[in-house]
């Protein structure tokens, strides 16, 4: 080996391109191109004297030799992060960033981040709920430490990632789902729930019309509720006043997307103790109903 000492840029691309399995997100991730990263990989090869990754399959994956690099990288570049950390002035306080859709950011996501706080109380917590297409951007542009996103089954390769099946919902005391043209309750232009909603129905050649949009999942839920109109929802949202729909009814049903948990490269030690807390949380409340006692 030419020289013992590496270069902390190649360790952080090295990881960044392991745990995205792809050199393009993984240069997103550390804000370089596709191909200076994959140069960066061949200068670590280089230097090491062998292949880290396998470049072969659909995504990239650590070879025997780059796993057992992967947890000294992740070390080494963790200890880097904590000293700079450590040796910041006594007053600055530490900060994480999280994106989450909205029905995430409720009861359930404020108590467990009560908790994170009570063990990290100096810590500074920015929270932003928004539609997962529009997290997923900001997180890929270093916006966020964490984010929580839905996605179609595979899109990206995420921490962990938990099943969110959907669902038709009508008025139980209004129902619309025999209206001709369909009216529907929808999010804004660009959410996923949206577009399998419409792709369903073109699909199968029935009429549709938008006839209430919100990017407010509470005024969405309510809006079924009130008998506004039909619209798609994870299954575990259902409130009293819905009911489900199916193929007696004319619906068929809808793609299954999941929610997934992002986490950006080389993160300090409170941002990991926070992602095991919303592995926690997320694999809670999307555990089938008849699995939660």
């Amino acid at each position: 080996m030419a020289s013992r000492l590496i270069d902390p840029a190649l360790l952080k691309s090295f990881v960044a391109v392991v745990e995205s399995g792809s050199f393009t997100r993984a240069g997103e991730r550390v804000h370089l191109s596709q191909s200076t990263v994959s140069q960066q990989l061949k200068r670590l090869e280089e230097q090491f004297g062998c292949e880290l990754v396998d470049r072969n399959g659909r995504y990239v994956v650590a070879t025997e030799e780059g796993e057992r690099l992967l947890g000294y990288a992740r070390r080494l570049l963790g200890l880097m992060e904590e000293a700079v950390e450590e040796l910041r002035e006594g007053h600055e306080q530490g900060e994480v960033r999280i994106g989450v859709p909205e029905d995430f950011a409720s009861d359930p996501l404020t108590s467990a981040l009560a908790a994170f706080v009570c063990a990290y109380p100096t810590i500074r917590l920015e929270v932003t709920s928004g539609l997962s297409n529009t997290l997923w951007q900001q997180f890929c542009a270093g916006d966020y430490d964490l984010v929580l996103v839905k996605q179609r089954p595979g899109y990206a390769l995420g921490r962990a990632v938990w099943p969110e099946p959907l669902a038709w919902f009508d008025s139980r005391v209004s129902p619309t789902r025999e209206r001709d043209p369909l009216p529907l309750v929808v999010f804004p232009a660009g959410g996923l729930y949206r577009d399998e909603m419409i792709h369903s129905l073109d699909s199968a050649g029935r009429r549709w019309r938008i006839s209430y949009c919100s990017a407010s999942l509470a005024s969405i839920r309510s809006a079924v509720a009130a008998g506004l109109g039909v619209s798609a929802l994870p299954a575990r949202l259902a409130l009293p006043g819905h009911l489900r729909l199916g193929l007696p009814e004319g619906f068929a049903e809808l793609a299954a997307l999941e929610l997934a948990l992002h986490m950006r490269a080389n993160v300090p030690r409170r941002v990991l103790d926070l992602a095991e807390r919303l592995e926690r949380l997320c694999a809670d409340v999307t555990r089938p109903a008849e699995d939660s006692h």
